[in-house]
């Protein structure tokens, strides 16, 4: 049933009806904003790099982590590092976990400069706490995009716990070395993904 026969009107800018695929593709090719119109990106409309050069530089920290550190590359457990630093339970406090915070901590850090940089050569950066289609479609109010943000965090929290590993250090790294446990986990990140992807797609917007 087309959206306006739903009691509301189609979103602007996303074409009409309810065909999933249709609207998916539509979205993904103009990164689509309600309240800015179509653009590439949040950093003042830059274009992204080409993949081939993201490729590159994601590789080059796998291979010198891996080979100048002896490290493998990952971001989720990082997070648990940075708990080790006020929790005090016997999970947080194993050595296995605290001899790994003079380098996971740094990599974290990291991140969070690499991509405040990226911000300031791009000419900086405009916070807003729109979601885009989940507003235009759904539209819970700020309690509500709280609500849906924080459960998909603990859906991740726990998956990534779960699995014993990230997209990172899975998809990136453990495929990379040819680990089954990290096809394994991969191959379950992705189909969830679409799963879930269709179901919101077809089912509720």
């Amino acid at each position: 049933m087309p959206a306006i026969l739903a009691g509301r009107a189609p979103s602007p800018g996303l074409p009409p009806g309810r065909d999933g695929t249709a609207r998916i593709a539509h979205a993904l090719r103009h990164n689509y904003h309600p309240r800015r119109g179509h653009m590439n990106l949040i950093l003042n409309d830059l274009s992204p790099w080409h993949w081939a050069a993201g490729g590159a530089v994601i590789s080059a920290v796998t291979l010198t982590l891996l080979f100048v550190g002896n490290r493998r590359l990952g971001v989720s457990t990082g997070f648990e590092n940075v708990c080790s630093l006020v929790v005090q339970t016997p999970y947080f406090t194993r050595d296995a976990l605290r001899g790994t915070n003079s380098w996971r901590l740094p990599l974290l850090g990291g991140l969070l400069i690499g991509g405040f940089l990226s911000a300031v050569v791009g000419g900086g950066w405009e916070p807003f706490w729109d979601l885009g289609m989940f507003d235009a479609e759904i539209g819970w109010g700020n309690g509500g995009k709280l609500i849906w943000m924080f459960g998909g965090g603990l859906l991740i929290g726990f998956g990534t716990r779960l699995a014993g590993g990230c997209t990172s250090g899975h998809g990136i790294f453990g495929l990379s070395n040819l680990e089954l446990p990290s096809l394994v986990s991969t191959v379950s990140f992705m189909a969830a993904g679409v799963v879930t992807t269709n179901l919101i797609y077809r089912l509720i917007l």
